[in-house]
């Protein structure tokens, strides 16, 4: 991917004393009381907002929050307590601006933090009034929030189009690179996980990787539709039967190239869905009709092991298993340390898939966590970004 980067513009000098505006992700957890549980996000954002300090930009940055009724200001919907704890980290004053469509008073060496982008009318939409009066703001535009790449809004998209220079932070950039490396031109074998409870939230993702893959490894309520297209017997597994000619296309696609969707030869059930139920591996073809499938067994989680750790390049999204009971977590734990031993590259994404790797303590193994969330989900789908077609057309001139 062709795109400008903003540490190339600091680097050079480009940046300095220009108004540069930042559209970060501070979309952090908050309690009753309005109080941040969880500033992951605010201290991400800070790289950049330090390297266009540096430069000596005049810095502008602004997020959503929440989900506000655009053009209704309520104290709930307010950055302020972002802005709070950033000047804690940053070690400074960093002014929130609630009124600032017509103009921001900033100076080099400064930062300022622009009232919820999503207030303004507009913005969902991509209002063309809106972006250029965005665009009209700053010298040099910076989009460093994944989690909206998906999203064509005026903050993210319409600025883009009208700023004079359209730059990618360090965040985008990272994800950026990871997923080209990962999927435009991936080393050999590509190997994908894709887990679940269902197909059908899934299954537009699986046809899109079925044609790239080398093998399409899944798990969940996935495998269990999937165990049923070939056959088997899945007891009272969740499944969607009404899927089974959509999972056979799958495995026809695969075939038809020389390609793989390794199904399970054995499974970890139990009759009920409690973390204290009893777990019994079974062969897949041994599946009693009043079983709940809830792992992978033992030997199939050595089978597709080795396949991982075999890989070039590895994209996981999805847990194999029920992975929050301790008797049906060790397909999930397996899987995640042959990620964590594979020499290939390794790009992982999706909340749940985040929570098993902060779990069995390998995110220095995973060589790219992807935070974007329903970003992340459409780029498996193989769809171009907004974000991504933006700075790429700019780029290009």
């Amino acid at each position: 991917m062709n795109f400008i980067r903003f540490s190339d513009l600091c680097a050079n000098g480009q940046a300095a004393g220009q108004r540069v505006f930042i559209r970060a992700d501070l979309n952090v957890p908050q309690d009753d009381k309005g109080r941040i549980t969880e500033d992951t996000r605010i201290r991400a954002s800070i790289p950049c907002l330090q390297m266009a300090l540096d430069a000596g930009a005049a810095v502008m940055v602004t997020s959503h929050l929440g989900r506000p009724t655009e053009g209704e200001f309520k104290a709930a919907d307010s950055l302020a307590p972002v802005a709070r704890r950033l000047g804690e980290l940053m070690q400074r004053e960093v002014p929130l601006v609630p009124d600032w469509l017509e103009g921001v008073d900033v100076k080099p060496g400064q930062i300022v933090m622009l009232e919820n982008c999503r207030l303004n009318r507009g913005e969902k939409k991509n209002d063309e009034l809106l972006a250029r009066k965005l665009a009209a703001l700053c010298d040099i535009f910076v989009h460093d929030a994944f989690g909206t790449a998906h999203r064509a809004e005026a903050s993210t998209y319409g600025i883009a189009q009208y700023a004079k220079i359209a730059s990618a932070g360090p965040l985008l950039a990272a994800e950026m690179d990871a997923i080209a490396k990962a999927l435009s031109n991936p080393r050999r074998p590509l190997v994908a996980i894709v887990a679940g409870s269902k197909v059908s939230t899934k299954l537009t993702i699986l046809k899109a990787l079925a044609n790239n893959v080398d093998q399409l490894i899944v798990g969940g309520g996935i495998a269990n539709t999937f165990m049923l297209a070939a056959g088997l017997n899945i007891g009272k597994s969740l499944a969607e039967a009404d899927l089974l000619d959509d999972a056979k296309a799958v495995i026809t696609a695969m075939k038809a190239r020389g390609a793989e969707v390794p199904i399970p030869t054995d499974v970890v059930t139990a009759k009920t869905f409690a973390a204290d139920a009893p777990a019994t591996i079974k062969a897949a073809t041994d599946v009693a009709d009043d079983d709940l499938i809830l792992d992978i067994g033992p030997d199939t989680t050595a089978r597709l092991a080795a396949q991982l750790k075999a890989a070039g390049t590895i994209v996981w999204n999805g847990p194999v298993g029920v992975f929050e009971f301790e008797a049906f977590s060790h397909g999930t734990e397996g899987i995640a340390r042959a990620v964590a031993d594979s020499s290939g590259f390794s790009i992982a994404g999706g909340g749940d898939t985040l929570a098993a790797i902060a779990k069995y303590g390998i995110e220095k193994q995973v060589d790219y966590i992807s935070t974007g969330g329903g970003a992340f989900l459409e780029v498996l789908e193989g769809k171009t970004l907004p974000a991504f077609e933006i700075l790429e057309k700019r780029a290009a001139g």
